[in-house]
């Protein structure tokens, strides 16, 4: 069925516009709003509504299709495939906010996403490989600007989702959004005694021992240096929870 467009409203223009409209969509599939069997609106009707070029419309629709969510059918539309059970499983971003909860959510991620890697270094295709590297130029540039890096640090973990071509990685990473990245909430740097610039080029040199290993297709090399990668950032906040435990006693 046809659904009623809302009013244009001007979106940030950074380069997370694609996962911005995926979560968006995501959203109004989860709550009921667009149902299995339902037609998404089309592209020209989300361009108009949402103010993104197509280009980042037919990325969303493509990522939504390889998370399980939709199906395009050449010259009919995309409809809606799946609507997840809202009784299922659910970990609410609003609810990690202090270090317990983002190490508890470090623990999560190492289990989730150091085999994501290893995986994605087996399936990846050079278009996603491509799609990764624009996520980590991007997260470098910000991170030389002192800009905030969450947006592109988070896509670059998605894409790694979705190069596994197993939708259920994806959906985890997808509703668990920017939330799963630590300085979202914390500021990181601070917490390991370290300077913001120092900081930001050790976890881009990290990201970057990740990506290469996937780029060479080397799967434990991948595993490996996500699993170094994480468990740097749980060991840095740990020293920090422990600190601040000490310091109430």
């Amino acid at each position: 069925m046809d659904n009623q467009v809302p009013a244009p409203r001007v979106r940030r223009k950074h380069r997370s516009l694609a996962q911005e409209l995926v979560t968006e969509l995501s959203e109004r599939i989860r709550g009921g709003q667009l149902t299995r069997g339902d037609k998404l609106p089309t592209e020209s009707a989300i361009m108009q509504e949402q103010g993104v070029s197509r280009t980042v419309v037919r990325e969303a629709i493509s990522r939504l299709q390889a998370s399980g969510l939709v199906e395009t059918r050449h010259g009919i539309g995309t409809f809606v495939l799946d609507t997840p059970s809202p009784s299922g499983f659910r970990i609410d971003p609003a609810t990690i906010v202090t270090l317990r909860d983002v190490l508890a959510i470090l623990e999560l991620r190492i289990s989730l996403e150091v085999e994501s890697a290893g995986l994605a270094a087996q399936r990846r295709t050079p278009e996603q490989l491509a799609a990764m590297r624009t996520a980590l130029d991007a997260l470098i540039e910000r991170a030389q600007n002192a800009s905030d890096g969450v947006s592109s640090d988070f896509q670059f973990h998605l894409q790694i989702a979705l190069s596994t071509g197993n939708r259920y990685f994806v959906d985890i990473m997808t509703h668990l959004g920017t939330s799963i990245i630590p300085r979202t909430r914390l500021n990181s740097a601070h917490l390991a005694h370290d300077d913001q610039q120092h900081y930001m080029s050790r976890l881009n040199r990290e990201h970057e021992e990740i990506f290469e290993a996937i780029a060479r297709q080397d799967s434990d090399a991948a595993r490996a240096a996500m699993r170094l990668h994480l468990t740097n950032s749980r060991e840095r906040l740990r020293h920090a929870h422990e600190e601040a435990e000490k310091q109430q006693a």
